[in-house]
């Protein structure tokens, strides 16, 4: 499958060493003790040369085999995670998709030892205009240089960003308050407008409207980003390239 690595890490190595050599070893154990008692039971008890067919054909007959098995179902156990990991990542910025990224922060919300935190929801501002008179692959470009920006503008937080969709963006701010999410709301629309946007060698500037909501009582996702949407839609009003917060809980 496309995006998946087949090369086993070497964590992945040192399992299948580790659970193929227990396998065996148990199987020699078993062996042992089932060919002894069979030669207690049948003849005078387990000869030298019994003793080392018991130990010695599990490991020519069956280390092979356990080997071979635990090295398909560790294939299979990474190929798993792979996919997860590509499920839950969003395939053009990087960022946590949108259901990874609401599924995150809702277990975050539902926990009750976190309290307190804000969510940031970015929208890039005029950004139809870009596709329409660039090209949607331009368009591509535009949106992983703000998505690094945002990367960028976030690198000393606990930061979860997330591509809600298009041209929107959502970062969660856990155990935050409000003077520090309006910080990290600036520097985030700063890093954007400071992008060298150059598509076809045209100069093009870049920003982005920041609707924030803050909370400190226990909330759900859908409450906070609903109070956040709206703070992003006052943002679009009063001229865009700016942040309108609120303490929503």
């Amino acid at each position: 499958m496309t995006g998946l690595n087949t090369e086993l890490p070497i964590k992945s190595w040192r399992r299948i060493k580790r659970i193929a050599g227990s396998a065996t070893a148990v199987s020699v154990a078993l062996s042992v003790i089932l060919t002894n008692v069979i030669m207690e039971t049948f003849s005078a008890g387990t000869s030298l040369a019994g003793l080392l067919v018991a130990i010695t054909m599990p490991i020519i007959l069956g280390g092979p085999l356990v080997f071979v098995l635990t090295l398909r179902h560790e294939q299979l156990r990474q190929a798993n995670l792979q996919l997860q990991a590509l499920l839950s990542t969003d395939w053009l910025t990087g960022c946590r998709s949108r259901g990874a990224f609401t599924h995150q922060v809702a277990d975050y919300l539902d926990a009750p030892a976190n309290a307190g935190g804000a969510l940031l929801v970015i929208d890039a501002d005029n950004f139809k205009t870009v596709n329409d008179r660039f090209g949607h692959d331009v368009g591509d470009q535009a949106l992983r240089q703000i998505a690094d920006a945002l990367h960028a503008a976030t690198a000393n937080t606990a930061a979860i960003i997330g591509r809600l969709g298009g041209e929107e963006f959502g970062i969660f701010l856990p155990g935050t308050d409000a003077v520090a999410a309006d910080r990290v709301a600036q520097r985030v629309r700063s890093a954007v407008a400071a992008i060298a946007f150059s598509p076809a060698g045209t100069k093009w500037p870049l920003s982005v409207s920041i609707g924030g909501a803050i909370y400190s009582a226990r909330t759900q996702f859908s409450v906070l980003y609903r109070h956040a949407d709206q703070r992003l839609y006052q943002a679009k009003n009063s001229g865009r390239d700016c942040v309108a917060m609120m303490q929503a809980a």
